[in-house]
């Protein structure tokens, strides 16, 4: 019953419900781009009923999206109030751009390719989905520019007890902003790209619409395999960076309690339950420095080293993560991402082998895979959040620090309980609607189809 550990419980919650859509809306508003494009240049209805079947689900995906996201933010003010009187200046303003012109284009228009399609001319219609893309990736943006500050701390001064912005274009141009966010974005449509072969192996098993289907399983197989060998890339910049700037993330990760000059690599470690030293490991020498800095030699700084120095810098306490968690978190998003460029991979090679027009059963299996991309990005945002502990915004101030004195545990309890139960329902019903119109087809998807009037869509039987 610590208010403490009942908001971050609160806010771990409500993001991972938030996150589950997220991916998908990043990655499918460009797939859907490239299939109406196509579409537009080249007049083929096999593109026209693509991009009307995926855009239905983008548009059932896109509104959950929204109603989690809403959530998020008032938090930072009932839960979260010391953090926002202290960094709301700077905090505040990238959050209020991505409302006030990203989310507002984003989903402005997405309103008028909806209900514009036989209605606008096709390159103005499309173009009104390449504003949607455009603005769902700027979202993306803003929020990881406001996410970045927290990781690291750029572009502010501390005056009456407060942090206030003195460069907004430091904030902007933060490091940290331009390795995370095309790691998001390749995210996104690696979880698009699975979402899409997953749906159009289940159809093509069963013989439905093989030409729709076929297409649309050539789009992500080669969309997956190119987002999961850039996932990889980018992935290990994230790492290299991690290491300059969050050195007791990247031990926490891999077990490295002591300092290592060559550092060894983790396969699998085993520490104390304090997380402060080794009892077992297995771990192969030197390829940790080879992935900090290129080259086999290098000191790659350790848990106990560390906390040394945090204690030196900033006081007395504890500046060590739950190891265990950070560990784990990154072995998952690493071997899920192994998989996902083993499953894109394969998926290529029936491509080229021409293998879809009879294809082998073991496409039945790969709709399970839809689940992989969330995993790794599930894993990768808990080691990004729960890495950076204790801190909420690094090196300035402390998760302890920044939750509301005033509200109490009974009322973050009841909030809890109330929004993990709502959101599990309408996450069910969700997946409930995904899975009924995938299925479906694109006869399905037809009674989510505006026939005049926006009023019609609502009260349409898309139940």
């Amino acid at each position: 019953m610590d208010p403490l550990a009942l908001a971050r419980w609160q806010f771990a919650i409500t993001t991972v419900y938030h996150f589950f859509f997220v991916p998908l809306t990043l990655g499918l508003a460009w797939l859907l781009v490239l299939m109406q494009t196509v579409y537009t240049a080249t007049g083929q209805e096999v593109y026209k009923t693509m991009t009307k079947f995926w855009g239905k689900l983008f548009v059932i995906n896109f509104a959950m999206g929204v109603v989690t996201g809403i959530v998020q933010e008032f938090q930072f003010g009932m839960n979260w109030a010391e953090y926002s009187r202290f960094v709301g200046d700077i905090f505040g303003a990238p959050l209020a751009i991505e409302a006030l012109l990203a989310f507002f284009i984003e989903s402005t228009f997405l309103g008028v390719w909806l209900f514009g399609w036989d209605r606008l001319p096709r390159r103005i219609h499309l173009g009104a989905l390449w504003l949607v893309a455009i603005a769902s990736s700027l979202s993306a943006l803003w929020i990881l520019i406001a996410n970045s500050f927290m990781q690291e701390p750029v572009g502010y001064v501390i005056a009456d007890g407060r942090a206030q912005m003195a460069d907004f274009g430091a904030l902007v141009f933060n490091p940290n902003v331009w390795i995370q966010f095309p790691h998001v974005l390749v995210s996104g449509l690696l979880t698009a790209s699975f979402f899409v072969l997953g749906i159009s192996a289940y159809h093509l098993v069963r013989g439905n619409e093989p030409d729709v289907y076929r297409r649309s399983f050539q789009i992500g197989a080669w969309v997956g395999l190119a987002a999961s060998v850039l996932i990889f890339l980018n992935g290990h910049s994230q790492a290299q960076h991690m290491v300059e700037t969050q050195p007791m993330k990247m031990a926490a990760a891999e077990g490295l309690f002591e300092s290592e000059d060559p550092a060894s690599f983790s396969l699998i470690t085993i520490g104390d339950l304090e997380g402060r030293r080794e009892v077992f490991a297995i771990r192969i020498p030197r390829l940790l420095s080879l992935l900090a800095y290129n080259r086999l030699e290098g000191r790659v700084w350790g848990i106990n080293d560390l906390q040394q120095e945090f204690e030196q810098a900033f006081g007395p306490g504890d500046y060590v993560p739950v190891a265990w968690i950070a560990y784990w978190s990154f072995r998952a998003m690493v071997g899920v991402g192994t998989l996902m460029l083993a499953v894109s991979g394969a998926a290529v090679a029936l491509v080229m082998r021409g293998r879809l027009s009879a294809p082998p059963r073991a496409l039945r299996f790969l709709p399970w895979a839809i689940a992989l991309p969330y995993v790794g990005t599930a894993t990768g945002w808990i080691l990004t959040e729960t890495g950076r502990m204790p801190w909420v915004v690094y090196g300035v101030m402390r998760v302890e620090e920044a939750v509301s004195a005033t509200v109490s545990a009974g009322m973050v309890l009841t909030s809890l309980i109330v929004l993990t139960l709502l959101y599990g329902l309408l996450m069910l019903a969700t997946i409930y609607l995904l899975s009924k119109f995938a299925r479906g087809g694109p006869q399905a998807v037809s009674a989510l189809e505006p026939s005049g009037d926006p009023d019609s869509f609502l009260a349409s039987d898309g139940r």
